[in-house]
């Protein structure tokens, strides 16, 4: 049961990174679009899955409070600020995506508060993962970092790394959703937006050998964690190749591929611990009524009715977007 939950947990936190991820990337792109169509035809990408994409955000909380209540207290208590204003960014992400559409003399404002909120989600949850990684301080299961002691330069650098791989993704998924400038403009983007997140992934991996972190011995003691960046790296190839022959089809699901190496490298170097070296999953897990409790309900038929719902939703708004006079 608990192994079952945890694999709930992983599945509900990769979906959400690849959903909301292309979400959060045009909405940062939104910052450079060449004038108000450009806009109008960027949102329309989103505007069918946007909200629905957020919901899983609300799947891992849940799961995390419910399954590993451990965790969630001590994590929380670490990570008050940066989960407060990235929820705050996502609300005003929300709010400026509906009023946008409405406003007039006012539409700039609704215009620089979808691009502000998508860059403080974005950067929030690289910051909160380059905390993680880098070390947080507990004592006998309480937070003893301080208010601001997951600001590190370590975990900064990740919170600036994963906004250019949500803009990378973005840009992806303009290209496979558009047709014509907005396509065009997005293609044209992917090549620094990657190289971007290849300067950041080898200034992260020399910090570390530098700072000596202990994740990294992961590595030596796991060698079949070699096997996912050699995934990556091949579908960063094919991304090129698709690029170069202009397909709009591939970019995104390449992209797509060499998130979920990484999110695999990460949870198998993290593996068994929630916590990194501070609490293990057997730990932090629920007592078993609780966990089976919530497997009658949650898990079988909640969970898999999310699946259904997202695959038939993506299903029937498959294709490029047409564009609209409203987002709806």
């Amino acid at each position: 049961m608990v192994m079952y939950w945890v694999a709930l947990l992983a599945i509900s936190i990769l979906i959400y990174l690849l959903l909301d991820g292309f979400d959060l990337g045009v909405g940062m792109l939104f910052s450079v679009a060449g004038g108000e169509s450009q806009r109008d035809a960027m949102l329309s990408t989103v505007a069918p899955v946007w909200d629905g994409n957020e919901t899983w955000l609300i799947v891992t909380g849940v799961i995390m409070w419910g399954s590993f209540p451990v965790v969630y207290a001590m994590v929380m208590s670490a990570f008050y600020i940066p989960v407060l204003v990235m929820l705050l960014g996502l609300i005003l992400r929300g709010v400026a995506f509906e009023f946008r559409g409405k406003a007039l003399s006012s539409r700039w404002v609704w215009d620089v508060s979808f691009v502000v909120g998508s860059f403080a989600a974005s950067f929030m949850q690289g910051a909160m993962v380059g905390a993680l990684v880098e070390g947080l301080q507990f004592s006998n299961g309480d937070y003893t970092g301080g208010t601001l002691g997951w600001l590190t330069a370590f975990s900064a650098l990740c919170g600036i790394g994963l906004c250019f791989g949500y803009s990378l993704l973005g840009a992806c998924w303009l290209v496979r959703k558009c047709d014509g400038p907005v396509r065009d403009t997005a293609r044209r983007q992917i090549p620094p937006l990657a190289i971007g997140v290849l300067v950041f992934l080898v200034v992260v991996f020399a910090y570390a050998l530098v700072e000596h972190l202990p994740i990294l011995l992961r590595w030596t003691d796991r060698p079949y964690l070699f096997v996912f960046p050699v995934i990556g790296a091949g579908a960063a190839a094919m991304l090129a190749k698709s690029i170069l022959r202009h397909d709009d089809y591939w970019p995104f699901h390449m992209v797509a591929l060499i998130f979920v190496a990484a999110f695999a490298t990460l949870a198998l170097s993290f593996w068994p611990y929630m916590i990194p070296f501070v609490v293990t999953i057997d730990e932090a897990a629920a007592p078993h009524a609780s966990l089976a409790f919530m497997f009658w309900g949650a898990g079988l038929f909640v969970f898999p009715l999310m699946l259904l719902y997202v695959a038939i939703g993506y299903r029937v708004f498959r294709g490029k977007s047409a564009p609209a006079a409203d987002h709806y």
